[in-house]
Parts: structure tokens; sequence; C-alpha cells
């Protein structure tokens, strides 16, 4: 049986003319792909866990524009962020936290010059304050002694200096963090960042996520841990291409957090 969640929307606190702590900034990828969309939950799950009032945009939400401005369409992406500003500023929105670093960069760094300055949080960096502040506890032992390797997303990490909010969530884990060689400033790529993700790649001699999962093989870890969905896509894709699905999961930040404990 699916799980039910309900999540409440912008619309419905304006109608009760209420204001939520923070919005939820789904993204694309947590919407609409299978895979991200059980991130989305989790992260959900650790919201209503700590008792964070939050909202989404629901229908109202769009594109921040990311993929068009990284394929080269400026036009197509001011349109976009415009729109989305519109709706952020009608609903008075100050705080935006987001699951991708490609929205978490954009709505950070690129929509104050547009009319949207807010405050933008990563949520490895939102779960890391919950936790400080006592709201948010994590308790069991499922990851406990696991070898996991942090794979760091570019947006996240080496276009915002991110670094340690995810590897400090990890440690909570009691799980034996594993540095592959590339990583923190010198992390690699996984192969979707610049719009790559909705085409084919060039030729050459080896897809960039399958260099990067061979990076993180070399380390024999029991888990590949992201903290985007294109990350994730692209992990996934390669521990499969590599035939390691049965003994090597990859998982998002958020989804370890929520699973530590065997409930």
């Amino acid at each position: 049986m699916s799980e039910v969640i309900k999540v409440p929307t912008m619309a419905e606190y304006m109608a009760e003319g209420k204001q939520p702590e923070v919005l939820f900034w789904v993204g694309c990828a947590g919407s609409f792909d299978d895979r991200a969309k059980k991130i989305t939950k989790a992260f959900v799950r650790l919201l209503d866990r700590a008792k964070i009032d939050f909202a989404v945009l629901g229908a109202e939400e769009s594109c921040t524009g990311d993929p068009a401005k990284r394929a080269g369409n400026e036009f197509l992406f001011q349109m976009q962020a415009v729109t989305n500003i519109e709706v952020l500023n009608a609903y008075e929105v100050r705080t935006i936290v987001t699951t991708c670093p490609h929205c978490f960069n954009t709505i950070k760094n690129e929509y104050p010059s547009l009319g949207g300055s807010y405050e933008v949080m990563h949520h490895t960096q939102f779960l890391k304050q919950l936790i400080s502040e006592g709201r948010l506890s994590i308790e069991g032992g499922k990851f406990k002694g696991k070898r996991i390797t942090f794979h760091d997303p570019c947006y996240l990490g080496r276009a915002n200096n991110v670094y340690e909010a995810p590897r400090d969530l990890i440690h909570k884990l009691d799980a034996e963090l594993v540095e592959m060689k590339n990583c923190r400033r010198n992390g690699l790529c996984c192969g979707a960042g610049g719009a790559q993700m909705f085409k084919e790649p060039e030729k050459g001699d080896k897809d960039v996520n399958i260099e990067r999962t061979e990076q993180a093989l070399e380390k024999k870890p029991d888990i590949i841990a992201a903290a985007c969905p294109f990350c994730n896509t692209m992990m996934t894709d390669g521990i499969k291409a590599k035939e390691k699905e049965n003994s090597v999961q990859v998982m998002d930040v958020a989804e370890l957090i929520a699973n530590a404990e065997d409930l």
C-alpha cells in the first residue's frame, strides 16, 4: 500500500491568512521522477517528524530555469525565473529549502538580480540546523558501521562551498565515511550538470558517470550517498552498468536519516 502524505500548499495557507515557516521547493525531479519522488517523501517525513510548519507551491511551481540557462537559452531562463519570482513574492516567501542543488544555486544566486531575494537553504543544511536546534534527532542504528562514501554535487560543493553539512549528517548515523580521491573542492561531476542530463553524452573514452562510479567503488562502500536527484540518477546508472546494484546502494542523505530508525 502506498504511503499517503498530506502536504499543504501556499494557496491553502494564504486562504487561512497564515504563513509557513519555510517553503519547500520540490523541483522538477522531485515532482516527476519516480526515484527522486522517494527523496521528496523522505524529506517531508523528516519535516513532519521535526514538526516544521511548511508548504509547497504545488501546481504553481515551475522549473527554476536552470537547464535552460546552462544550455545557453538565457531568454527562456529569464522568462521562467520571473514567473516564479512573481509567485514567490506574491506569497511573501522569505525562506526556501530545496532537495535539489540546481534549484538551490539558481534561486539563491541568480534570482536576486531579477527581483527575487530569499533565504535559500539546501536540505542538508536545513536538516543539520534542525538537529543542532534539537528539533530533530537521529536515533537507531540501521546504518551504524556501514561504509558510506559521499559524492559532492557540483552546485552544492564547488559552486556554493557547502561541504560539511551532508558529511556531518552522515557522521550522525555512526557510519564510516570514506572519501573518494576526488572530493570536496576537487570533486568530480556526476555527468548530469550543465543540462547534460537531458542529452546523450559526446563521444569519448568513458562516460563521466562511469568514471565517478569507479572512483566510488574503489572505496568498497556499502552505500554511495548523494544530495542531488540528478547525481542520484547518474550514480545509480553507473552502479547498474557495473552490475553492483545488489551490493551497493545509492541513497540521498535525507533517505539515510529518514530510514535510520528501524520503524
